[in-house]
């Protein structure tokens, strides 16, 4: 029986996976997989790490050293990964797809709460507080959402506001041919769009998509939605646009510096990270902590995915949803 090493473990990670797996000998480490914890590795046959793990060239030849040739990543990103160190030394397997559903409704969810105060009023009512003052939002109907980034989670989005009578525009460097999106150009989607959504993958290309540059292109009072990867906006220039008045919400499930933050409890601890400090202190910004992916159907789908993943590598030395190629040891 193979055995594998399974890195940044939470509950409901060792509860679908002990669900779905039949095959392999799997030991649960909370801690997430790192230049300091990589060591760990030895004596397994293969690893599963996740999207804030630390996946750099010390930890891929540590695991290439140990003789690991498999890192199985539970998730559809891979920008965590040093794919340069890792091309010809070991294989690296995602989960392509799980519920595009389930960040769609997210990034959704975010503009309804952000646009209808839901946050606010929920707050009020438990204090028997029932007054509507400085609740006022907009119909979502007849507005404009840009939508950046046409994958399966962008498509699903598109259909979700059109389901709310939005008018959508969308920018993919790659369009859907025959798709019935309305493509346009980057910049004719920031200066038209009262909502923009993002849902690309973290590229040097994506790179703070969203920056002064991009923000002073936009509509004033617009919102920024992102449940995608959180280095696409530039944080101290969303920060700026919240409090300059041209950013009108933002609504964010990542953020460019969360890997030391989210998935952990740090309510006792004082956050030395000044703007994120300030953002979760806005009254227009809601975070959450990168749980757009967070139901079941989903972590069903990350479990089920991963494990055939490597039952697919062990048997066949290859797999359908390999990101790497190459001959390794």
């Amino acid at each position: 029986m193979k055995k594998i090493a399974f890195f940044d473990t939470k509950p409901y990670d060792k509860i679908w996976f002990d669900k779905f797996n039949d095959e392999f000998e799997i030991d649960y480490f909370e801690g997430k997989l790192t230049p300091k914890t990589c060591k760990l590795v030895r004596d397994y046959d293969g690893v599963v790490a996740f999207v804030n793990d630390d996946i750099d060239k010390t930890v891929i030849n540590t695991m290439y050293n140990e003789k690991v040739p498999v890192l199985a990543m539970r998730c559809s990103g891979y920008n965590n990964v040093d794919m340069k160190a890792a091309q010809g030394k070991i294989r690296i397997l995602r989960v392509p797809a799980y519920s595009p559903y389930a960040v769609a409704e997210h990034a959704m969810a975010l503009i309804l709460t952000l646009n209808r105060k839901i946050h606010k009023a929920y707050i009020r009512t438990r204090d028997f507080n029932f007054s509507l003052n400085r609740l006022i939002g907009f119909d979502i109907h007849g507005k404009t959402i840009g939508v950046i980034g046409t994958g399966q989670i962008g498509r699903v989005f598109i259909d979700v506001c059109r389901g709310f009578g939005a008018n959508v525009l969308a920018y993919d460097k790659y369009p859907s041919k025959d798709s019935g999106i309305n493509y346009v150009e980057l910049e004719t989607l920031f200066r038209e769009s009262d909502i923009i959504s993002l849902h690309c993958p973290l590229t040097k290309e994506t790179h703070h998509i969203i920056n002064k540059d991009s923000i002073a292109m936009m509509k004033q009072g617009v919102y920024l939605i992102n449940t995608s990867r959180g280095s696409l906006i530039e944080s101290q220039s969303l920060l700026d646009g919240l409090t300059s008045g041209k950013v009108g919400a933002a609504g964010l499930d990542v953020y460019e510096e969360e890997s030391d933050l989210f998935y952990e409890d740090f309510s006792n601890i004082v956050i030395k990270d000044d703007i994120l400090s300030i953002l979760v202190s806005r009254p227009n910004v809601i975070i959450t902590s990168h749980q757009a992916f967070l139901t079941e159907e989903a972590l069903k789908g990350i479990a089920s995915v991963t494990l055939s993943n490597l039952k697919e590598y062990f048997q066949t030395g290859t797999c359908a949803n390999e990101i790497t190629f190459g001959t390794t040891q």
